[in-house]
């Protein structure tokens, strides 16, 4: 019988909670993941991000011992005792491999409910956004700095996309208590601009959909019931 194949490298698996740190955060997982690599989230997002991508990592776990059990059941095998040796230690690894995942879960909704919890409370007060600030503040959520030339004095606003802000609405957005600048860091060397707590909760409210029900998605190998139906 030739050996088992080894577990692949992981990439991101589709979870249940995706669509919840998608809402609350008004960004997809794989650009959470990218900005997470990019030291631009705060600590408590880079918190929830780190736990997701160990969830993902699990989910990948348990989708290889299940896809390895259905090739040792599909008749490619004789059916000897070193077949049922193997599918005993492959149901062992998969019933392993399903508790780590569904300790990841418990780990990210840990991180995830207080993330959702102040969004939600804080949306509730939040002013209601133009389309214009809505492009501003997810540009500004990606990253962005003020710089003023030291021989002009001009002041500009450029987002880690390239997009450019008018200085006139960062003020505008700061002023309204929606970013904040670093004041640690002189404007002439780029001053870090970001989104405070209420001007997450106004995009979060601007951006979320009218339902509160998850999108449906379809099956996918490994995976398992609605992690808000086992609370």
């Amino acid at each position: 019988m030739p050996p088992e194949p080894a577990p692949t490298t992981a990439r991101r698996a589709v979870s249940p909670l995706d669509y919840r740190l998608e809402a609350v955060t008004g960004h997809d997982i794989d650009t959470l993941w990218a900005y997470r690599d990019r030291g631009i989230l705060d600590d408590q997002h880079a918190h929830l991000v780190d736990r997701h991508r160990e969830l993902a990592n699990a989910q990948t776990g348990v989708t290889f011992y299940l896809k390895l059990l259905n090739r040792l059941s599909n008749g490619e095998f004789d059916v000897d005792d070193a077949l049922f040796t193997r599918i005993d230690r492959t149901v062992e690894q998969l019933e392993e491999a399903r508790a780590a995942r569904d300790a990841a879960a418990r780990e990210v909704l840990a991180a995830l409910e207080p993330i959702e919890a102040t969004v939600t409370a804080a949306a509730s007060d939040a002013k209601q956004l133009s389309t214009d600030d809505q492009a501003a503040l997810l540009a500004i959520a990606g990253g962005a700095k003020i710089h003023e030339h030291l021989l002009t004095g001009r002041t500009s606003v450029t987002a880690a996309s390239g997009t450019r802000i008018p200085h006139a609405k960062l003020q505008r957005l700061e002023a309204a208590g929606l970013v904040v600048r670093d004041t640690d860091h002189p404007v002439h060397a780029g001053q870090p601009v970001s989104l405070s707590d209420t001007g997450r909760a106004a995009l979060f409210a601007a951006r979320r959909t009218p339902t509160t029900q998850a999108p449906k998605a379809p099956a996918r190998p490994g995976a398992w019931p609605s992690i808000s139906q086992r609370r």
